[in-house]
């Protein structure tokens, strides 16, 4: 069987919907060289993979959730997308929100992502953040935290949707009195 034929079945046999090309050497056991690149780039020529970014693969059903993880590494998935799907805020943002080491915007595939810079120490604290299906997605109280050490005018509109014990035991991790102050007076 050929190189080509074991990547894309050795793809499609993986739970993982989006892959970077080291990922991809990594997962099928294959040198990370031009050649494999260039054999990716054929089958997304092909329509067989889809390529949204220099260096990064998706399946033709992938999910946009994965793909975020891939733009920016480190990064986690937090902010209004979390909120949002907690009924932690109710203002719809099909955007798909992000906490990295930078700051950007990007439209792939007809999808948003939106990522917001914040300190390293905070980024690389996995406190909060929960890995399932090869997506790491930020609690609601660690993206209720991130969002109020992010934004100092944001509003929640529900905000007995977050557990407020977890809060309180994920607070350390941003070390700022002001953050302990805002919270204070968010449950007061």
């Amino acid at each position: 069987m050929s190189l080509q034929k074991n990547i894309i079945l050795g793809l499609s046999e993986l739970s993982r919907t989006a892959f970077n090309t080291k990922s991809i050497a990594l997962l099928l056991n294959e040198k990370m060289d031009a050649s494999l690149t260039k054999k990716l780039n054929y089958y997304a020529h092909k329509g067989l993979l889809l390529n949204p970014r220099k260096g990064i693969y998706a399946k033709r059903n992938y999910n946009p959730e994965e793909l975020a993880g891939l733009v920016f590494v480190p990064s986690y998935i937090s902010l209004e997308y979390v909120l949002q799907k907690a009924g932690v805020v109710f203002q719809y943002d099909s955007a798909i929100t992000s906490v990295s080491y930078l700051s950007r915007e990007i439209e792939m595939c007809g999808q948003t992502f939106r990522y917001s810079q914040i300190k390293g120490e905070i980024l690389y604290n996995l406190e909060g953040i929960e890995q399932r299906d090869n997506i790491n997605i930020a609690t609601p109280e660690r993206a209720l935290l991130d969002m109020m050490y992010l934004h100092s005018e944001c509003y929640f509109d529900n905000i007995n949707a977050v557990n407020k014990k977890r809060v309180m035991q994920l607070l350390p991790v941003y070390q700022s009195q002001r953050m302990n102050e805002r919270i204070k007076e968010l449950f007061k």
